[in-house]
């Protein structure tokens, strides 16, 4: 048996196991014209090879979806039901893109990996993001759903609605959003008379909320290009909001010092985000193609840790992981709906690759292998304390006397 021969049979014994496990059904089309039906019923999706090259490796995650990224096989149908397929490649480790991130992570200081992140992932300019987000308030994190049959619009507006009565906000009072994105805060909270300060790392990013500020003539509102790490404001702020940005700031012991530097005491603080069980647990392919630099989602419990070790009560959590499935449905579902206008204006391996990603991102949330949470926590009057082994000592011997 020739290589060729070999790689078929390696991937069609993996779509057959994905078949027999999860009931779906498709079509595979070869490069030689040999066409292979797998499942009972019509073809749900199709993966059509034009070349054997990725037939002649290993069958990994990292490989087989720069493989796709090149148009070495496409992909078309349901998305969601070829990810039954995806599941089952090996998610091996390449160790070039594992030591990039380690050097990064311990070598670079965080404001340079932060910005340099950043940069790369939203240099494509408004116009392609606003392809697939919700219309109204533009949000890159994901929306709150009351019902699974609401608009991707009505979702966000239910997302500011929470935060907004979570921190307590009215007329007058002072809020931080770090991570300005396209001014959803200021469109909500700064007409209803909330002094909205927002932070961002991108000139794309201020220009559209500087616009929209004037435009909404919330002179009340500014934003301002800065790391929220270097942040240092006048004065204390009686509320923040983080949304979908701890994911690019995976120093959680900074980071908490940095918000309680900047929040009143009694002040309130408002997070949501994409979450794992592990930190950095991210494939290859998201660090390779999607997010570069230590991009690390939400390690819940290590947020929760750091809070209450830096004077802050946690006054609530609650699960939104059904949220972001849902949310990045909508984005892929319209993402693919302006293939055509994507591909004209940023070329097809662009396209390509958030294809993957957001149709891949959609089913780790239904599948479970991804979380996502709000969260919310008060400024307590005292800072901590952090338990030192000293003190962990003397509590333990003091509780055995």
């Amino acid at each position: 048996m020739d290589d060729r021969s070999r790689g078929i049979q390696k991937f069609s014994k993996l779509v057959k196991q994905a078949v027999e496990e999860s009931d779906i059904s498709c079509e595979v089309k070869f490069a030689s014209g040999e066409v292979h039906q797998f499942g009972t019923s019509s073809p749900q999706f199709c993966v059509t090879f034009h070349t054997d090259k990725p037939l002649l490796g290993p069958l990994n995650e990292y490989t087989m979806g720069t493989a796709y990224l090149k148009g070495e096989f496409d992909l078309t149908g349901d998305m969601l039901k070829m990810q039954e397929v995806r599941r089952l490649l090996n998610r091996k480790t390449q160790f070039s893109i594992v030591l990039k991130f380690l050097t990064q992570l311990f070598l670079k200081p965080a404001t340079w990996i932060n910005k340099q992140a950043i940069s790369t992932h939203y240099t494509l300019g408004d116009d392609f993001y606003l392809t697939f987000i919700d219309t109204h308030y533009r949000f890159y994190s994901h929306c709150n759903f009351y019902s699974e049959d609401e608009t991707l619009e009505q979702a966000a507006e239910h997302k500011l609605e929470i935060m907004y009565e979570a921190l307590q906000l009215r007329p007058g009072k002072r809020l931080l959003d770090i991570g300005a994105g396209w001014g959803g805060v200021h469109e909500y909270c700064g007409a209803r008379g909330v002094q909205v300060t927002s932070l961002t790392l991108t000139q794309d990013s201020y220009n559209y909320t500087k616009n929209l500020i004037q435009r909404l003539g919330l002179e009340h509102c500014s934003v301002q290009v800065e790391d929220f790490l270097d942040h240092g404001p006048e004065e204390p702020y009686d509320a923040v909001v983080i949304y979908g940005v701890i994911e690019h700031i995976p120093y959680y012991r900074r980071f908490c010092t940095q918000l309680w530097d900047c929040l009143k005491p009694g002040g309130f603080f408002y997070l949501d985000a994409s979450a794992v069980i592990e930190k950095y647990d991210v494939s290859d392919f998201t660090r390779a193609y999607i997010w570069p630099g230590t991009h690390s989602f939400l390690c819940l419990q290590d947020m929760v840790q750091e809070l209450l070790y830096h004077g802050l009560d946690v006054v609530e959590t609650k699960r939104d992981t059904l949220d972001y499935g849902l949310t990045m449905k909508h984005w892929a579902s319209r993402f693919d709906a302006n293939r055509d206008k994507i591909i004209e204006g940023w070329g097809e391996e662009i396209y390509r690759a958030f294809r993957l990603y957001l149709w891949t991102g959609c089913y780790g949330f239904y599948e479970g292998t991804m979380q996502a949470y709000h969260l919310v926590a008060q400024k307590r009057h005292d800072r901590g304390p952090r338990p030192t082994l000293w003190r962990r000592t003397y509590n333990f011997v003091r509780g055995l006397v």
